[in-house]
């Protein structure tokens, strides 16, 4: 039986093999999504990758781009959106 902390699915399980060419069983972290763009599903930049409470303790200026949708669209859907309002 796995320790208690090991018993939720915050931790993923990783089959490794030890030198002695046993199976174990080891317990890591899962790793967190990348943020993406709503339109396009694109990878954003300058947007860190970490649980919402690591990034909510990071300044402002560090999780997310200073520029209109920064966080939320990528550059091309973001000039696409501006292009969008200044024409019409």
């Amino acid at each position: 039986m796995p320790q208690t902390r090991y018993r939720s699915r915050t931790f993923r399980r990783v089959a490794k093999t030890t030198p002695g060419g046993k199976r174990v069983v080891h317990y890591e972290r899962k790793h967190n999504a990348k943020p993406k763009c709503a339109e396009c599903s694109a990878v954003l930049a300058g947007v860190p990758r970490g649980t919402p409470s690591q990034v909510r303790k990071l300044p402002k200026t560090q999780r997310r781009p200073d520029r209109p949708y920064g966080g939320k669209l990528c550059t091309k859907c973001m000039r696409k959106a501006i292009a969008s309002t200044v024409t019409s």
